[in-house]
Parts: structure tokens; C-alpha cells; sequence
């Protein structure tokens, strides 16, 4: 099988390192990719929001499966031309897209399919969104209508802030808060049928305990100990496949990544939001730990066969993923510094540096004319991933590494999967 991946982040290096581990993969090419990803992957120049031009990438390597990674082009309908192409492509159509690509849509289908979620009013001006702030109260959740890069949500308990965003965006959904911890659940969808993946938590907030501006990611770990043992299954029933077949109701069919952010609330899961990719950082300890081949379960959901082949099946332990972010961020980032330890922290038993943020500079001089640098790149710079025994241990593998790697300005929690486990990230908002 020849595997096209298209994206330049986490997610996508993420996805590359699991399909070139399938034995069933006989090739990864990504596209444009990243440093990390060329390790392991034969890179292409394409600009991932023309389909066209990523449907003739296809076609020119003879890709049997294309892996959409980020949101931006699965809303711009890069999948539709993959398919109309004639390649198999994991990813929604621009039609089913919009289940991340308008808030408003995606909570007009739960509604619509009975799905459990938070009360919402959907506000196009500031009066409205003023009543919408006024009804639910504090703490106040304001949420871009668009897609947002993981950003467009504000959560906070000063009434002028959630109105200062919700001008800021235009148009937004408010919802009522959904006070318990945050778990990811990301579902294989073939259109009919769909399988859960182990669940996830990742940490939004920029500094320990949940505090500062939104991210999107600081870390992440996998499996959940805290979680009920049967939330995949909860998940599935109750939300997966009633989505599912509302969109093949509404005659756009869902393939691709269903991701359902959800709150564990005293009522029961609740959802927060749907995506309609993979998460960054939230997949990289569930893909660490897939111990069945990624290649063919994608294939299977991108040819509508999905129910041909067996559940994904994982091992046991935990994984946890720690993040490097750039100085300055979220509000800015930084671009350019040079990155060290990489190579040394690699080595480190059972870890994985996952690429986000990097590039390659040529610092070539006379004496030295093949000098290169890894360099930041912006944004999320690199996930330090490790595999361990269970979360302790995959904790302390995943620090000892990222305790190698420096670049001027570098950010980092301390406290990823740290005790207690399943706390509510965002816990400042509560103490307002």
C-alpha cells in the first residue's frame, strides 16, 4: 500500500511514523510535511489547500490511500477532489466537513441526532450574544463559529471578555458550561460504520494547573485509568453512529476522523465539540499505542468497508506526549532559533520527537558547505512521545527526553499527566 499524507504538523508526522510501521505500508510520502516527517517519508511541494493539486500528487506516485490531516482543506474540499480523482481518501467531503467548519451546523446535527451535549444559542450580533451570556451565566463559553486553529474558544467568567470575543468573531455558539474532566475520543468512520480509538486527555492551557491562554495542546496522555471502562462503547452508541446516520440522512455521509471532545460530567458524557481530523496532541499517545496496522483500518473506512476488517487493537501501557512550544506563545511565536538535543533525545528508549514547528536552514560556510540547522518554525515547535509500563513511567521516559532538547525562548508544562489524574484542565476559570 502507497500512503500520501498531507499536513506539516504533530498530527501528520504522527500518522506518517504509524503507517511506516505497518507491514502492510510499503510506502509513506507527505506532503508538504516537515523535517521530521522527511526522516521516514518521501516529501513533496504541494499546496495543501488546492486539491487539484494534491489529487495529481496522488495519481503521479500511485498513492493507494490519502490521509488528509489538518481541517483547513478537508473545509475547503481538498478530499472531494482526491476522490472525484478516483483515489481512496481518509477524510470528510466539504459537505460533512462543516461538522467542524460551522459550529452552528455541527450542534443543528447533534440536536438533530440526539446526541448529549450543552445548551447553546447560536448569536450573529452583540445583543443577542449579550442574552445568549446573560441566560447560562458564568463561566461564560464563547465559540467561534469558523474554524479557529483550536483557538477560537473562550472560557472565562468576566462577562466583558466573552463579549469582547464574541464581537471579535462575529458570528459564535454560547453554550452552557459542562463542568467535569475532558477526554478525546476519536472515531474511524467509513459513512455507516465506525470504531472508537482509545481515549485520550490533552492539556489546552499554556501553563500548569490548567492556567493561561488556550492552546492548542501542551500534552497529552493515554489510556485513562480514571475514565469508565466502557466510554467507547457509551461514545458509539450515543454519539458516533446517531451521528453518522443523521449525515447519511442529510446525504452527506461521514468518512474520515470523528473526533468528539467530550466532558465527563455527573450527568454522564457530555459532548463539547466535534473536529473533523485527528487531534494534535491527543492522537500521538493513542497511535503510539496501536498495536494493529494504521494502513488498512484507514483504507477500509476510506472505501466504505469498514466492517471488513477487525477493531483496532492496542497494547498495553501508556504513552504520553509532552510539548515544546516557541517563546512568545500563543499570543506570538517565535521563528528561527536554533533547536539542540533532538538527535540525543531520539535515542532515548521508546521515545519519539514529533515535528510540529520545525524547518532546515542552510548555515553552509567554506570550511563547513553541508551545514544545516534545525530551527524553530513557529507555534508548537516538537511532542516529546514515550512509551512506558504504565503513565508513570511513560511520564518519566517522556521528560528525561525532552529535558535534552533546548532552543531559545522554550516552553513546557511540567505537569502533564501528573497525579491527579482526570482533573478538570481549565480549573482556574472554576475558581473565579
Amino acid at each position: 500500500m502507497k500512503t500520501l499524507v498531507i499536513g506539516t504538523g504533530g498530527r501528520e508526522h504522527a500518522l506518517a511514523l504509524a503507517l511506516s510501521r505497518d507491514p502492510q505500508v510499503s510506502e509513506v510520502h507527505a506532503a508538504p510535511g516537515n523535517p521530521g516527517i522527511g526522516a521516514i517519508a518521501t516529501l513533496h511541494d504541494v499546496d495543501l489547500m488546492d486539491g487539484a493539486a494534491v489529487a495529481a500528487l496522488a495519481q503521479e506516485i500511485g498513492a493507494d490511500l490519502v490521509v488528509v490531516g489538518p481541517e483547513a482543506p478537508l473545509v475547503a474540499g481538498v478530499a472531494d477532489a482526491v476522490t472525484d480523482a478516483g483515489i481512496a481518501v481518509f477524510g470528510p467531503s466539504k459537505d460533512a466537513a462543516q461538522l467542524e467548519g460551522s459550529k452552528a451546523f455541527s450542534k443543528a446535527v447533534m440536536d438533530a441526532a440526539g446526541v448529549p451535549t450543552a445548551r447553546s444559542f447560536t448569536c450573529a450580533t452583540p445583543a443577542e450574544a449579550a442574552e445568549a451570556l446573560d441566560t447560562f451565566g458564568a463561566p461564560y463559553v464563547v465559540k467561534d463559529d469558523a474554524l479557529a486553529a483550536g483557538k477560537g474558544v473562550v472560557v472565562t467568567n468576566d462577562r466583558a471578555e466573552a463579549l469582547a470575543h464574541a464581537e471579535a468573531c462575529g458570528r459564535v455558539v454560547i453554550e452552557e458550561f459542562l463542568k467535569g474532566p475532558e477526554v478525546s475520543v476519536f472515531a474511524v468512520c467509513d459513512g455507516a460504520t465506525a470504531y472508537a480509538l482509545q481515549p485520550a486527555q490533552d492539556f489546552k492551557r499554556i501553563f500548569d494547573g490548567g492556567r493561561g491562554g488556550n492552546t492548542g495542546g501542551m500534552g497529552s496522555y493515554s489510556p485513562l485509568p480514571w475514565a469508565p471502562a466502557d466510554l467507547r462503547e457509551i461514545v458509539i452508541a450515543t454519539v458516533v453512529q446517531p451521528t453518522l446516520d443523521e449525515m447519511a440522512r442529510r446525504g452527506t455521509p461521514f468518512r474520515g476522523c470523528l473526533y468528539v471532545g467530550l466532558a465527563l460530567t455527573d450527568a454522564g458524557p457530555r459532548v463539547i465539540e466535534f473536529n473533523v481530523r485527528f487531534g494534535d496532541p491527543d492522537i500521538q499517545p493513542v497511535l503510539a499505542l496501536l498495536e494493529s496496522g494504521a494502513g488498512e483500518l484507514l483504507l477500509a473506512a476510506a472505501e466504505g468497508r469498514l466492517h471488513e476488517v477487525e477493531p483496532p487493537v492496542f497494547r498495553d501501557g501508556a504513552s504520553v506526549t509532552v510539548v515544546l512550544a516557541s517563546a512568545g506563545y500563543p499570543e506570538s511565536s517565535s521563528k528561527g532559533d536554533v533547536i539542540s538535543g533532538v538527535g540525543n533525545a531520539n535515542l532515548v528508549s521508546d521515545v519519539d520527537v514529533i515535528h510540529a514547528g520545525t524547518a532546515i536552514v542552510d548555515a553552509s560556510t567554506p570550511e563547513e558547505p553541508t551545514h544545516r540547522h534545525l530551527v524553530t518554525a513557529g507555534g508548537r515547535v516538537l511532542a516529546v512521545r514515550a512509551l512506558g509500563y504504565d503513565i508513570a513511567d511513560a511520564r518519566a521516559r517522556a521528560y528525561a527526553a525532552a529535558d535534552l532538547i533546548s532552543f531559545p525562548g522554550m516552553q513546557r508544562r511540567s505537569d502533564i499527566a501528573a497525579e491527579p489524574l482526570g482533573v478538570i484542565e481549565g480549573a482556574a476559570v472554576l475558581e473565579g
